[in-house]
């Protein structure tokens, strides 16, 4: 990894982790995004498109960033294709990996930014087979099941007091429950 991209991602991960109560206009931002998405981009390579992490889940408090997964038939064409559109619309584009830090499977993640710089928008491009999909059933399973939200909800909380600006480290304290619940959610839904 070259010095610019390391001192750029060192950047990112020290952003403040800031959680606020679930807020209603979430799900208009992610519909909103997702007709620009699929207005923007080429038709051949957008799929399916799903808002998920905790701005999909109705009550719910998280970091005002809504994720979006889509699924693309093709990565090397997303990097071809996709990648200098969102890049021409102010998007930060990273190719990143899809679990640890440094190792396969790789996917294209963009970041979208409010006229404040603050971050809006982290939208997760893979193919069909990826096991990024297994999100929503996390995602549905908190839904469903308003207790285990509700536990999630006291985690993330104590979690951004704990680490306010090591985003990192707030995120490899949630996984394992996170791991759990989905492992359940598998069980469930079959």
């Amino acid at each position: 990894m070259d010095e610019k991209l390391k001192k750029r991602i060192n950047e990112l991960v020290k952003e403040e982790v800031s959680i606020v109560s679930y807020q209603k206009e979430w799900s208009k931002m992610f519909e909103e995004e997702m007709a620009f998405l699929r207005t923007k981009l080429p038709k051949n390579l957008i799929k399916r498109i799903e808002h998920f992490g905790s701005t999909a889940v109705p009550g719910l408090s998280a970091k005002p960033i809504i994720d979006i997964l889509v699924e693309v038939s093709c990565l090397e064409e997303t990097k071809k294709h996709i990648v200098p559109i969102l890049k021409a619309e102010g998007y930060e584009y990273f190719w990143r990996p899809a679990f640890g830090d440094y190792g396969p499977p790789y996917y294209a993640w963009f970041i979208k930014r409010n006229s404040d710089g603050e971050r809006t928008h982290h939208i997760h491009m893979v193919e069909a087979d990826s096991e990024l999909w297994e999100r929503l059933l996390f995602r549905d399973y908190l839904k469903q099941f308003p207790v285990v939200a509700k536990q999630y909800d006291m985690l993330k909380r104590m979690l951004a007091k704990k680490f306010p600006n090591d985003r990192v480290t707030y995120t490899k304290e949630k996984s394992e429950f996170i791991v759990t619940v989905t492992k359940k959610a598998k069980k469930y839904y079959g």
